[in-house]
């Protein structure tokens, strides 16, 4: 309280405020509502001030929110005497005597104004409510302020008052607030609306406004169209669609017209989440109610549906502007430009240009580099150049942003080098390249592969002064990460962070594409829980990138978990994500879950897309459910998704797989109504089907009429041929060969003879293959041994090495077939009897590389001919040839599994002095031998060392040694082991699970064995009977012969068969088993 001297008819006043604004004016006091008038002598400020005012009794008291009439009444003021309005309220500090006559309390006054001209701002206003004692004082200076004419609150003072109401639950008082908020027009924003919340009990923040409204509704709370509209602007804001699509509900419920703003809004929200069918209804309603649509709504829905590849309904909305006298602008022509160019429409993209420009609206700089950009995309470099042409002609000079469009066309046809040299014009006509320029040509070299380069040119950006950004890093990520180098992609997101760059969402996305490919849980959890240590927000695709990683390592039900997390995170999942989870749960035979999780889409506003479909046909398919995927498939229209051309394919796939071929080839006919056209892979599934049911010439006909429309690819005579020449037909299957030859020049392509000989050998069998062969080597088709190989291969697995050993020669001497290297090690390998070709070959021309010695080695040392084998090892250096891991992998398994693990360790260890770093291979072949002698210990140190020296242990090498350790009773080694390969993203595999039981069953630790049975049961994983019989085991050791015949009773039941071993650890059966 600010100090006061008093006597009974007048008293000074110290201000709140500084003292040098005081005015020493002295006024004559009144209280408008005071029992008697009382007179005083104030040296009137500017600010509030407390004071004590003299009442001869309480009767005379001025109440709360008492205004206060200042008389001027200074006799040296020449001018006309002032009136002065103050707010009077008691402190709430008074000390109340009734036995004292003398009644000084304490109260607040707070000048309203002083001149009717000069109003008291919101900020004063806003000064006097801070530094009110208690609730009501406030409240009460609050209304009085709303009833004067010259002084208005705004969105500051009522959002205090609403606070300060709040924290006593005025909720009453609230609604006053709330309403004279809406009655005098005054914004209302978050801090608006929290209060309210709390103070109704409902948590969550404004995203729970649809169940707030009910119960503001409840209190008194009755919202405008101002505060509906304003409310779903907010939710919009914070990302919030399908809560402010309630809220809109709400008002037409309500009978309030939304207006056009919010429905642009709306259009827009929803069209980010690709929903053009919230979108259609929305323009329906709002033309019911009276609105009509203008440039910018219509320019909305046309970009909706372009993105959602609703061309047709798009252009139909384009043509009605103008019907309804609201014509396209540069904008609209532009938006549709780019739809029809997303679709593979680039001809009427050319024709709306011309048609655009014929109707006088000249086109702008974001049309020209939208029309760059989508038909770079189209490899069309001359139509490119002549937009670029067209552009400088309407007088828009090239800029960094046009000319870095313009590499990246090069760039997406492979020129780089052109590309690069665009530098140098650029830098001619005073452009200078930017950031993005560079990325584009790095984007460009990693796309060629041309990693050095990009390397290169993104260690000249620091001499070129250009700052690489995150994206730059990325670019690199997301290469290492589909080049399959998760351990690049990671240690370039680290060096990035180390060079103090803020790694971006997108960044973080990489590196999680890149561990989410291989596998890698741990180290994408790790990347996981550090964006939000980053100051980040996870999306929708860093979700989708954790989910797949769990996905990968068989942990799906993690997977779904994610799915709450990213509703309480507010980050709302998309048909992307759900996709992705139903093609996990179908591909881990989940296939009821699948299907509750398309269902559930409904409920998260998530509307299916083709992408969805194609899914669930596919894995019903995969089920035989034939009828199931039609019903499917002719459903799909009626909910708004038609089927395109994989929809069809995926259909007539699982048509052909189910003998139902005369039907996929009905399907076949009616593509063309529903706009898809069949491509390779239509006629190709068609062809198989046919096949598969033995109809040679029908499937000879489809591959003519296929010849009328597309080229067959070499899975179509993969397809066809081996039958045909079953067929007795190989001579129609050479023309074939021939034809195709002459097409697409397949002469030296010895992957596709190689594929078509398996084939041949597979279904026609060899006698049938070699007349083959022989046929298309006479035609002069195929010169090289690649169609030899195949059949010289299987001869040799076959045990026939001296047929294939002639059939070699005959082909080599009579056809004048030149054998490769491969050719002859693949003989070599198979003709451990006819060692002397071998020495014929080195004798001669013939330089022997360790693939030809490899195969001879193995083959002599899974004979057991190990001396021999090993003079052979020795014999590479006579004749230069320098053993390399493979070799040296080969011999030290043989050692290995005849026992002899000293000398296997030994060649281990000279493998390592002489230069050569031992694989993965090499410590498994290493690690199985010791495990397989008893040396666990050596075995555990061989399996350390695997790690320390940078490589990856596999599901193999795990098993071994966790069954090892098991087989030593170090169950708790064992069990860390099986957690750390769950943690690397290794999904274990069932003979894992039946190590471990076996193990803990051993050491009586039979509960723990139970829990590892349950999980392998929720890893979708079915027993065998070595788990039955491990389990059974555990409870034998224990002492609970009840739960081993349990388990026994539940093996039977479950269709598993007992073996032998079953039996005999079975106590005597009772007489109930």
């Amino acid at each position: 309280m600010i100090p006061l001297s008093s006597s009974s008819s007048s008293f000074t006043t110290t201000s709140n405020s500084n003292s040098n604004s005081m005015c020493s004016t002295s006024y004559t006091l009144s209280f408008n509502n005071a029992a008697s008038l009382s007179l005083c002598t104030l040296n009137y400020c500017n600010a509030n001030a407390v004071v004590k005012l003299p009442f001869s009794n309480a009767n005379a008291s001025p109440s709360s929110g008492s205004m206060l009439i200042w008389n001027n009444n200074n006799n040296n003021n020449r001018k006309k005497k002032k009136q002065v309005a103050a707010f009077v309220a008691p402190t709430g500090n008074n000390n109340n005597n009734n036995n004292n006559n003398n009644n000084n309390n304490n109260y607040l006054i707070a000048p309203v104004h002083h001149n009717p001209k000069n109003t008291l701002s919101s900020d004063q206003v806003f000064a006097v409510l801070n530094s009110s004692f208690d609730t009501d004082s406030a409240f009460a200076y609050f209304k009085s302020i709303a009833t004067l004419p010259h002084v208005l609150h705004n969105v500051h003072t009522c959002n205090y008052m609403l606070q300060l109401l709040s924290k006593q639950h005025r909720l009453q008082d609230m609604a006053f607030v709330f309403h004279l908020m809406q009655k005098q027009i005054i914004k209302r924003d978050l801090d608006t609306y929290l209060p309210i919340f709390n103070t109704l009990g409902i948590q969550g923040g404004i995203r729970e406004t649809p169940l707030a409204l009910e119960k503001m509704t409840q209190h008194g709370f009755l919202l405008n169209a101002y505060s509906y509209n304003g409310l779903i602007h907010l939710l919009l804001q914070s990302s919030f669609s399908t809560e402010a699509l309630q809220v809109y509900s709400r008002m037409l419920h309500q009978s309030i017209t939304p207006s056009l703003k919010t429905y642009s809004a709306l259009m827009v929200a929803s069209g980010k989440r690709r929903d053009s069918t919230t979108v259609m209804a929305l323009l329906h309603e709002m033309e019911k109610l009276g609105l009509r649509p203008n440039i910018y709504t219509y320019t909305i829905c046309i970009r909706v549906l372009g993105r959602a590849g609703k061309i047709d309904q798009a252009y139909r909305i384009f043509e009605r502007m103008s019907q309804d006298g609201c014509g396209p602008d540069v904008v609209t022509y532009t938006v549709l430009i780019d739809a029809l160019c997303n679709v593979g429409k680039l001809d009427r993209a050319k024709e709306l240009f011309s048609k655009m420009k014929a109707s006088g609206h000249k086109p702008d700089r974001v049309t020209y580099i939208t029309l760059l950009d989508k038909f770079s995309d189209s490899n069309n470099l001359d139509v490119v150049k002549e937009f670029w042409n067209e552009m400088e002609a309407d007088g828009y000079a090239a800029d960094v942003v046009t000319y870095t469009t313009l590499v990246d066309a090069f760039c997406k046809v492979g020129k780089v080098d052109e590309a690069f040299g665009m530098l140098d014009i650029m830098k001619k006509q005073g452009v200078r390249p930017n950031l993005h320029t560079y990325n584009t040509l790095i984007r460009g070299f990693l796309r060629l592969d041309r990693l050095n380069e990009a390397l290169e040119l993104f260690n000249s950006l620091g001499s070129l002064n250009v700052q690489p950004t995150a994206y730059t890093y990325v670019l690199f990520i997301d290469y290492y990460g589909k080049s399959g180098d998760s351990g690049k992609a990671l240690e370039t997101f680290e060096k990035m962070k180390s060079m103090g760059i803020a790694p971006s969402i997108v960044a973080c996305n990489a590196s999680l594409y890149s561990l989410a490919e291989a596998g890698r849980l741990g180290e994408a959890k790790a990347v996981f829980d550090s964006i939000r240590k980053c100051g980040l927000v996870p999306d929708s695709l860093t979700y989708n990138m954790l989910m797949r990683c769990y996905s990968k390592v068989g942990q799906i039900d993690e997977a779904i978990k994610l799915l709450s997390e990213m509703s309480e995170n507010q980050c709302e999942p998309d048909v992307i994500l759900v996709n992705s989870l139903i093609d996990s749960l179908y591909k881990s035979k989940r296939v009821d879950d699948a299907w509750k999780m398309f269902s559930k889409m409904k409920d998260m506003k998530i509307t299916p897309s083709v992408v969805t479909y194609n899914t669930l046909l596919s894995g019903l398919g995969k089920e035989g459910q034939v009828q199931k995927a039609i019903q499917l498939f002719e459903n799909m229209s009626g909910h708004g998704c038609p089927p395109n051309t994989i929809t069809f394919n995926t259909l007539l796939d699982c048509l052909c797989k189910n003998a139902k071929v005369d039907l996929a080839l009905k399907k076949l006919y009616e593509m063309t109504s529903a706009n898809c056209r069949p491509d390779v892979l239509t006629y190709n599934t068609i062809i198989y089907g046919f096949i598969k049911e033995n109809r040679i010439d029908e499937a000879f006909w489809i591959f003519h009429q296929m010849k009328k429309f597309i080229y067959p690819d070499y899975v179509t005579l993969c397809t066809l041929l081996p039958s045909m020449v079953k067929n007795g037909r190989a001579d129609d299957a050479l023309k074939i060969c021939v034809g195709f030859q002459l097409q697409i020049q397949v002469r030296s392509n010895r992957a596709f003879w190689k594929d078509l000989m398996r084939g041949i050998l597979f279904e026609a069998g060899i006698d049938e293959a070699i007349v083959f062969s022989e046929k298309v080597v006479c035609s002069g088709i195929c010169q090289d041994d690649a169609v030899l190989m195949p059949i010289i291969k299987f001869l040799c697995w076959n045990e026939k090495a001296v047929v294939a050993k002639d059939t070699f020669v005959r082909f080599t001497k009579e056809f004048g077939i030149v054998p490769t290297v491969g050719g002859y090690n693949i003989l070599i390998g198979g003709l451990l009897g006819a060692l002397d070709m071998y020495y014929d070959l080195v004798s001669g021309d013939f330089i022997p590389t360790p693939c030809t010695y490899g195969p001879i080695i193995d083959g002599l040392s899974k004979a057991g001919r190990l001396e021999e084998a090993k003079k052979f090892f020795e014999e590479m250096v006579v004749y230069g040839c320098k053993a390399n891991c493979a070799v040296y992998n080969i011999l030290i398994n043989g050692y290995g599994k005849s026992g002899d693990v000293e000398t296997a360790c030994e060649l281990f260890k000279t493998m390592i002095k002489e230069g050569i770093r031992p694989d993965l291979k090499s410590y498994t072949i290493l690690i199985d031998c010791l495990c397989m002698v008893g040396r666990v210990d050596d075995a555990f140190h061989y399996f350390q060392e695997l790690k320390s020296a940078g490589l990856d242990p596999d599901l193999i090498s795990y098993n071994l040694i966790i069954s090892a350790l098991g087989r030593s009773k170090r169950v708790k080694e064992a069990a860390a082991l099986f957690d750390e390969m769950k943690d690397r993203g290794i999904s274990p595999e069932l003979y894992t699970y039946n190590c471990l039981i076996l193990s803990l069953g051993s050491v009586g630790m039979v509960e723990q064995a139970g829990e590892m049975y349950e999980e392998l049961l929720r890893m979708g994983l079915e027993p065998d009977v070595y788990t039955f019989n491990a389990l059974i085991q555990g409870c034998n050791r224990s002492g609970k012969s009840d739960g081993a015949y349990t388990i026994y009773k539940k093996m039977m039941v479950g269709g598993c068969s007992p073996n032998y071993v079953t039996i005999s650890r079975l106590p005597n059966l009772p007489s109930q088993f």
